[in-house]
């Protein structure tokens, strides 16, 4: 019985409680630096002054998909057997004998590839990555059709798409007005608000967007449609106007000149801005002769580009975008910066007046918003740790009949959850219902 004594004296668990009480100012300095820095890594929305914030990553559900890259390929007008015989398979191949990759996924489409890489969950994502593009730049020359360029996906998961939103035209009041069409839309999301969005971060800190995809519309672009019988007339071919039009669209540099001792760069100027610029370009010139233009041979005009897919809001048409978190990024805090950044550019975005004398701006509008699912997965552990704490000090007070016992006991449960959260940032463990849950249990 003595050697039973001795030993449950002699414990770890007895040391260490012995050394807390004989230091109890050692002690209450660990539980002050478990405090603060349970504050600063808990994965809640609290404004503390004077105490800087680097909270857990939290979303609504874990990130339970498989360890993956994607490989994008485009090779356009291409039927799915070509793309599959050419690209898919060849790529497939070479990426098959990569280290830590479990399985490769081909999926050929009209004019379009993707390959799915599947490595083991040891491995470390970016490292992924990085063998990826080493295997791709060592392609051995002709392994692929000329002008085709594999491209690595964004660094993101499958849950990365945190919101969504649609561009549309509304008063000063927020009424829907219209008077957009779908490729004014798209050109203000292509060259506006997706790069804006793009740059969306936190004061001090990398933007956590890894990508901001654009969807439905139609893609403006120059179409030149040649005739047959004109060509046949003056004597060129379809590839002297795609030769033509080509060359148009071309800037070059020259040498300089020196005049009154003023340097003259001399350059040529033929960035293309207007249809008459691609209609004044010359297909052919022949000694003597008048010489043939685009617009002698073909008709040129601004249309939509093809299209695989649109985007349908309450069963109209719309213009829009997705913002997509970049790994191990927190969501909510890519959120918050995103809607930082609409709020920041929504004045400058295009207006026009209307028939009816109505002023119609484009208001980037939110159609999925993960705020609020992340908002009420937190709420979950607050409502259940509040509870948990009152109970217990209930439980123990009319156990003990004492409330300062009833108080530190109670004291231990915020203090071993925030001693969680220190852990979760450590390790790199995501905030979720699942987590969160179990520290709640």
């Amino acid at each position: 019985m003595s050697d039973i004594k001795n030993s449950a004296t002699n414990g770890p668990v007895s040391r260490l409680v012995n050394a807390s009480l004989r230091n109890p100012l050692m002690t209450s300095l660990f539980v002050l630096v478990v405090v603060l820095a349970g504050i600063v890594f808990a994965p809640f929305d609290w404004n503390v002054p004077l105490l800087p914030r680097d909270p857990v990553p939290v979303d609504a559900i874990p990130d339970i998909g498989e360890n993956q890259q994607i490989v994008f390929t485009e090779w356009p007008g291409r039927s799915p057997r070509d793309v599959e015989d050419q690209i898919t398979y060849r790529l497939t191949t070479s990426l098959l004998g990569m280290p830590g990759v479990k399985s490769v996924r081909g999926l050929s489409m009209f004019g379009f590839s993707t390959v799915y890489i599947i490595f083991n969950d040891d491995v470390e994502f970016y490292w992924s990555r990085s063998r990826i593009l080493e295997k791709l730049n060592s392609l051995p020359p002709g392994s692929l059709p000329e002008g085709v360029k594999p491209s690595l996906g964004p660094d993101a998961t499958a849950l990365g798409q945190i919101f969504w939103y649609t561009l549309e035209g509304r008063d000063e009041h927020g009424n829907p007005t219209g008077g957009w069409d779908l490729d004014e839309l798209r050109t203000i999301q292509d060259w506006y608000v997706k790069d804006a969005l793009l740059s969306s971060r936190e004061p001090g800190k990398d933007s956590p967007i890894a990508e901001v995809s654009s969807i439905g519309g139609f893609v403006r672009e120059y179409q030149v449609d040649a005739d047959p019988d004109s060509m046949r007339s003056y004597g060129v071919t379809l590839g002297d106007v795609l030769k033509a039009v080509k060359a148009s669209n071309a800037d070059v540099g020259a040498r300089s000149i020196e005049v009154n001792r003023v340097e003259y760069v001399v350059r040529g100027v033929g960035l293309v801005k207007t249809l008459t610029d691609i209609e004044n370009a010359v297909v052919k010139a022949s000694a003597g002769k008048t010489p043939v233009y685009v617009k002698n041979v073909a008709s040129v005009s601004l249309g939509p580009a093809l299209r695989r897919g649109a985007l349908d809001k309450e069963g109209a048409e719309a213009v829009g975008g997705v913002v997509v978190v970049r790994f191990g990024e927190n969501p909510l805090a890519a959120i918050k910066s995103v809607k930082s950044k609409i709020a920041e550019i929504s004045p400058g975005l295009p207006s026009k007046t209307l028939e009816d004398g109505s002023v119609s701006q484009v208001t980037i509008v939110p159609f999925y918003d993960r705020t609020d699912l992340i908002h009420e997965t937190l709420e979950t552990l607050n409502t259940a740790l509040t509870d948990e704490i009152l109970v217990t000090v209930l439980v123990v007070l009319v156990m003990l009949m004492h409330l300062g016992s009833s108080l530190i006991i109670s004291a231990l449960l915020p203090l071993a959850v925030l001693m969680c959260f220190i852990a979760m940032k450590l390790f790199g463990i995501d905030a979720n219902i699942v987590a969160l849950s179990g520290i709640a249990i």
